[in-house]
């Protein structure tokens, strides 16, 4: 599997960075974790956006969803006529949220012409990946996300707080791309967000691979963020627009 971080500013884009967006690959298959804002234009930058087979939604705050109404203009007005549908599978609201966000006299059925709204399972397959999901901590109905393909894995938490089912959905994850939004502050509200120090315990604890932070926040300096995590697993990476990760 190749992952390809489009985006990973947390709550809103970065001056260096959209927000979430990840691009896994697999034996010719391209799937998209979360499209936030502004992700699809840095998408471009990687793969062709046509070639897409697949997105798969963590949760439906803006920062995770909103570009998909970009990618409906996209596939809908192409030269040459509309996009076949491909599947965009997240929680049970996603259409209407996403239909409430374009707004216009824009319909649920415009939007069934080109994305096939799939609700989340808990375990399902989008050819070569074996998808599982679970339930994360948050405010919204979230999830973490796991995708296995020849025996490799990529684990990605989503929003989350401290949650030790994220610890059991990552057990000997390849690559635990957590989210670090936070440090250390007793002033942290719960089941929001982890902290740097949480996601690499977190990690730690599902004996993963390799941990890369990722849903950093514009405010928080970069250099904090690591050192925290790095006091707790040896070598975690932060996230960066256009990092390349081979697995």
């Amino acid at each position: 599997m190749k992952l390809t971080v489009v985006g990973y500013s947390g709550s809103f884009p970065g001056p260096q960075s959209p927000a979430s967006c990840y691009l896994v690959e697999h034996e010719g298959s391209r799937v998209l974790l979360d499209l936030g804002n502004g992700a699809l234009g840095h998408l471009q930058r990687h793969v062709d956006i046509y070639d897409i087979d697949a997105v798969i939604l963590s949760h439906l705050h803006v920062d995770h969803f909103i570009d998909l109404c970009s990618f409906y203009v996209a596939r809908t007005y192409r030269p040459g006529g509309a996009s076949a549908p491909i599947p965009v599978y997240g929680p049970p609201a996603t259409l209407d949220r996403v239909v409430a966000a374009y707004g216009s006299s824009t319909s649920a059925a415009d939007f069934r012409r080109v994305f096939d709204f799939v609700d989340l399972s808990q375990r399902f397959t989008h050819a070569p990946f074996t998808v599982t999901t679970q339930r994360m901590r948050h405010p919204v109905e979230a999830y973490a996300i796991r995708l296995e393909a020849s025996g490799r894995s990529i684990t990605y938490s989503g929003d989350t707080g401290p949650n030790p089912d994220l610890v059991e959905l990552a057990r000997g994850t390849d690559l635990a791309l957590f989210e670090a939004s936070f440090l250390t502050s007793k002033d942290n509200p719960p089941d929001l967000h982890m902290s740097a120090a949480q996601a690499a315990d977190h990690a730690r604890r599902a004996d993963a691979g390799r941990l890369v932070l990722t849903h950093l926040v514009p405010w928080n300096r970069p250099a904090d963020t690591l050192s925290e995590a790095a006091a707790v697993v040896d070598e975690p990476t932060l996230a960066s627009a256009g990092l390349v990760i081979d697995l």
